[in-house]
């Protein structure tokens, strides 16, 4: 078997954990393949498209996820919806995918919650854009809590242009009150090195039955530690970024993982990140 060549491209892009999990899941698979960090900036795409188009197929993250758009020639049905695309797959086609959706949902169901009823979304960038969406698609009652509420209003605004059933409110984060079957944070608050810092009040957090925060630096937050002292279901960002690397792979090679192995790469890829930050 020929190993294929994959990659990330990012700008900039110092420590990822995208090639170790990557790698283990090519591993997993039994393919072979060989993934890469490309460091390329929107105005350096022209000319690395070409080398681009080589790859098996590739990830992208910030800022490319919408410059990358021009040079595919389609993309699929939640792409287009997000107006954002993460994974490539090159082939006679080249489509443009975004697989954060699907790593948020996995990694919800892996971790026994239910998407549905009241979900509170705290923040307003590319992570809550997504539990927004997601949210309005599954049709729960959201409340969209944010430090600047014009920011939220915005992004509530979007989305009720693009799903509009889409049943949403929003409020400042120190207003956030209300019993909540979830409670998602996408903001960068409690992540390394401030990790002793939570996003919502504890009484806010008493009201939560279920907890899921994007943060994978450190594998588990104050937020999280203090939810599954509640009794509260509660799943950390590095379940998201593995299963969304999962996902990237079922688009490029049909891939079936085993769910055990699956949550043993969330366990390995917290300690490989222990070992590049601290």
């Amino acid at each position: 078997m020929q190993k294929r060549n994959f990659a990330v491209i990012g700008h900039p892009i110092g420590h990822t954990m995208s090639p170790f999990i990557h790698k283990r899941l090519f591993e997993l698979a039994g393919e072979k393949g060989d993934y890469t960090i490309f460091d390329v900036s929107p105005h350096e795409l022209p000319e690395k498209i070409t080398a681009l188009n080589e790859l098996g197929g590739y990830n992208i993250t910030i800022p490319n996820k919408q410059a990358i758009i021009p040079y595919l020639d389609r993309l699929d049905k939640k792409a287009a919806l997000y107006g954002s695309v993460n994974t490539v797959k090159n082939g006679s086609v080249r489509e443009g995918f975004t697989t954060d959706p699907d790593g948020f949902l996995k990694a919800l169901e892996a971790g026994n919650i239910s998407f549905s009823g009241n979900i509170a979304i705290i923040g307003c960038g590319g992570a809550a854009r997504t539990f927004l969406y997601e949210a309005a698609l599954a049709g729960c009652h959201i409340t969209l809590a944010a430090r600047d509420v014009n920011k939220a209003d915005f992004l509530a605004k979007e989305a009720v242009q693009k799903i509009p059933h889409a049943d949403i409110k929003t409020c400042l984060i120190s207003d956030l009150n209300g019993d909540f079957d979830l409670l998602a944070n996408a903001t960068p608050v409690g992540m390394y090195p401030h990790i002793d810092n939570m996003p919502v009040s504890e009484k806010a957090l008493s009201k939560c039955r279920n907890v899921f925060d994007a943060i994978y630096n450190p594998l588990e937050t104050v937020l999280i530690k203090k939810a599954k002292a509640n009794g509260s279901n509660a799943v950390g960002g590095m379940s998201m970024l593995v299963w969304q690397a999962v996902a990237a792979h079922e688009i490029w090679d049909n891939s079936v993982y085993n769910i055990s192995d699956i949550n043993q790469l969330i366990l390995d890829s917290a300690a490989e990140m222990k070992k590049i930050f601290y």
